[in-house]
């Protein structure tokens, strides 16, 4: 099965610069044949015993650090029998190589750990459902003991074996956890400390996100509270949240007691939701949770987080003021499924509108023309879409950048800043040199690569592991085998190791560099979260690593730009949001549009159309989020953002139901053929807004076209309409509102009118009449002239 496929001919591909950013993966890997790779097990679900490591002691390695690894955990019966004879060993496989190494060591079969330590009884019986703890230790090196054989820094896998002998069974491997140790330095006699002549450049980013929260198809008002369709921010944004301890993390490490000389800050990054600042900047003026999502306007009732938003924002703008800080797009949301939509008004607010959201929450003037997608990854069209006045650089993973480098295939190769030309002549073909030098000036995309296995690493740390869209089918397994502190290792080991690596830099000839790219829905701990924090800072006091900030990354880098292309993974697509949700976004948008261009304006009101629709128009993106649709919490995020498209399209009806023409019932008589007929127009909404009489009249009435009218809020207005009828029978005639473009507002109504004119008839009887009249006048003219007397006056004559 493909793992990716390269963007279509008939879009631009990239050009990708060699200059100093991020590790991008050699095409040499550890020495492994195909058949040792694959899961960590035979069976994949282990029957009989669940091995859990709780600790890892140290979780890095320094020349000061206490000589032996220490590694406590338990051991589960899990199955349906007795298993006895329970005893667990650690082993080690050779120190990761490649890149790549840092996912694939970890699904090796056992035999690559070859480097063995001794048995270590745990339990003689366990029994069903029954669990017992361990404590294994083992010597780094020694020249007269069992011991790891760890002689000099890297990244070493390590495994944890637990063999028992099951009932009605042999003696067997019955399960197994493997997790990375880095090592900065040997501690010992002597002591081996690393190579620090190339230290490595670190810029991290730190996310600050959440998955939406606030009800959905609920329209902007002044009055009322925000309603939200759980409490679980409120939580997450108090002590020992998650929120709050991902803020916590960051501000411990960053002050000035602990980064006296502001390397680790320099490095870092505050990347930033909007969404999420304006669900909780709303939170800190009360807020209600709705007692049923699926119904976000029936009953609530008040939220519990008012006073943890408010303090939670007041420390993020503190951060924020002191350091970089920049945005996500809106919710995280699916740029590609943004850019299908093709809406300038739904990209502006998923792309363009995240940083104007957060320099106004946060106080601070955010880092503009960067673009972090959620999926790490990017197609043509988007790379097409990014496209603006100014150069806007990307972050995606270097395994979605198709570069034309040659590679050394004995080590890693240094690539940063890429240059993204797009073309501006609509080539179908690569991007050529002069093609990029020509897109420059009308603006192009670059690119900042970081290595998918230290993201990777990073996506599976915390409560809820996820595996990103950029991960190699090789590097993909099941995370829910690993514990959390295995997880933790092994991203301490995927962002120590270009630091322990000092030959590839040498070998390419450029500065190394690294990248730390959490996801942006990150649910790394308070522990996790300080000890990377801690990691990241140790590598830059022992030399092994320099700061390189953000904002000094953006821009056109010095030199010729690089053909390459972009390569969208075909798991990006499976990860990423369906059709049925970007159809709903067209079908709504143009809807959304055309009811805030009707509605009125109006400088003395605080509710302005712009405030009052823009919650939809953000809903839309919202149900574009890419939150949690790589983990196990995938099916929740899917119905709630199904169920967010489809209250926006509920509520989009009845706000266009809301504007309508009242049925004055019964016949309406008109005075005489040319009298105006008096309806009622009624705006239940609450900002004005200006419509057009829409007539579909019958032959035998002629109806005025009265032009645009406005509607005042909450308020109805009497439309006089110019009305000419010639008929005196009933004629029924349909009226409806429409906005200026046409859309239709409220149900048509149908009126029964009446005249009191007497039509044709009537206008025969007159002509008859005048007729006679004329001819009775002729006649007596006409004896007069002869002298005779009109046989109509006999008797008359003669009295």
């Amino acid at each position: 099965m493909a793992l990716r496929r390269v963007g279509a001919v008939t879009l631009t591909a990239l050009a990708v610069v060699l200059a100093p950013t991020s590790t991008v993966v050699a095409t040499a890997q550890d020495p492994v044949p195909p058949e040792s790779a694959g899961t960590q097990m035979v069976d994949e679900d282990p029957e009989f015993l669940e091995l859990h490591i709780d600790n890892v002691t140290p979780s890095t390695v320094t020349t000061t650090s206490d000589p032996f690894v220490t590694v406590t955990g338990s051991v589960k019966n899990i199955g349906d029998r007795t298993v006895r004879d329970v005893s667990v060993r650690m082993q080690r496989a050779p120190a990761v190589a490649s890149s790549e190494g840092l996912r694939t060591s970890l699904t090796l079969d056992q035999s690559r750990y070859d480097t063995v330590g001794m048995f270590d009884t745990v339990a003689g019986r366990l029994d069903e459902g029954q669990s017992k703890q361990f404590t294994l230790s083992l010597p780094l090196r020694s020249d007269t003991d069992v011991s790891l054989d760890i002689t000099e820094p890297g990244v070493y896998p390590l495994m944890v074996n637990v063999n028992g002998t099951p009932e009605y069974g042999g003696a067997a491997r019955l399960d197994d956890a493997r997790f990375l140790l880095p090592v900065f330095g040997v501690p010992g006699s002597p002591a081996v400390p690393p190579d620090i002549s190339s230290p490595v450049a670190v810029t991290m980013l730190w996310p600050l996100a959440d998955r939406p929260r606030l009800a959905a198809g609920v329209p902007g008002s002044v009055t009322e509270p925000v309603r939200l369709v759980d409490d679980e921010l409120a939580t997450s944004l108090a002590d020992g949240g998650r929120l709050d301890e991902l803020l916590a993390a960051a501000e411990f490490a960053t002050r000035e007691s602990v980064d006296r000389d502001h390397t680790l800050r320099d490095s870092l990054c505050l990347a930033v939701d909007p969404d999420l600042l304006i669900t909780v900047e709303n939170m800190t003026r009360g807020y209600l949770v709705v007692d049923d999502p699926s119904d976000p306007t029936g009953s609530a009732h008040e939220g519990t987080g008012k006073d943890a938003a408010s303090a939670w924002l007041e420390r993020a703008r503190s951060l924020a003021a002191t350091m970089c800080t920049t945005s996500v797009p809106f919710a995280q949301a699916d740029l590609a499924a943004i850019t299908e939509v093709a809406n300038p008004d739904l990209t502006a607010t998923a792309v363009e509108a995240p940083a104007d959201i957060v320099d106004n929450v946060l106080g601070v003037t955010s880092l503009r023309n960067f673009v972090w997608s959620d999926a790490g990854v990017l197609d043509d069209a988007t790379a097409q879409m990014l496209r603006g006045d100014e150069a806007t650089t990307t972050l995606v993973a270097a395994n979605s950048v198709d570069t034309t480098a040659p590679r050394d295939s004995a080590h890693v190769i240094e690539a940063t800043p890429a240059p993204v030309p797009v073309p501006g002549n609509g080539g179908t073909g690569g991007t050529t040199p002069a093609a990029a030098e020509t897109s420059t000036a009308t603006g192009s995309v670059d690119a900042l690569l970081f290595d998918p296995s230290v993201g990777t690493a990073l996506a599976a740390m915390g409560t809820t592991p996820q595996t990103p869209s950029y991960t190699p089918e090789r590097a993909r397994y099941d995370l829910s085998d690993d514990s959390q502190t295995a997880r933790l290792q092994d991203a301490l080991g995927a962002v120590s190791w270009s630091a322990l690596e000092p030959e590839a830099a040498r070998a390419s000839g450029t500065p190394r560099s690294l990248m730390v790219v959490p996801p942006q829905l990150w649910t790394a701990g308070a522990d996790d979260a300080k000890t990377l924090l801690s990691t990241v800072s140790s590598l830059m006091r022992s030399g092994l690593a320099t700061s390189r900030p953000l904002p000094a990354l953006l821009g056109r880098q010095p030199g010729s730009p690089e053909v390459a292309a972009l390569e969208y993974p075909d798991q990006a697509a499976e990860d990423g949001v369906p059709a049925r949700l970007r159809d709903a976004a067209a079908t709504q948008m143009p809807r959304i549009e055309a009811l805030n261009a009707a509605l009125v304006d109006d400088p003395q009101a605080p509710l302005t159309p712009e405030r009052f629709t823009a919650p939809l128009r953000e809903d839309l993106v919202r149900s574009m989020s890419l939150a949690h649709r790589r983990d196990d919490e995938r099916r929740s995020a899917e119905e709630a953002a199904d169920l967010r498209a489809d209250e926006v399209a509920e509520t989009m009806d009845d706000m266009f139901g809301a504007v309508t023409v009242v049925s004055p019932g019964g016949v309406y008589t008109l005075a005489s053929e040319q009298s105006p007929l008096l309806l009622v127009a009624r705006n239940d909404l609450p900002v004005g807004i200006t419509v057009r009489l829409q007539v579909d009249a019958p032959s035998g009435m002629t109806i005025t076209d009265i032009g645009p009218t406005t509607l005042p809020p909450r308020g109805s207005r009497t439309l006089t309409v110019p009305t000419e009828a010639n008929d005196s029978r009933k004629l029924v005639v349909k009226f409806s509102l429409t906005t200026a473009d046409g859309q239709q507002l409220g149900e048509p109504t149908s009126v029964t009118v009446r005249s009191n004119a007497y039509g044709q008839a009537l206008a025969i009887l007159t002509a008859c009449a005048g007729a006679l009249l004329l001819f009775l006048a002729g006649r007596r003219l006409w004896h007069r002239f002869r002298g005779q007397p009109d046989p109509a006056d006999e008797g008359y004559e003669r009295s």
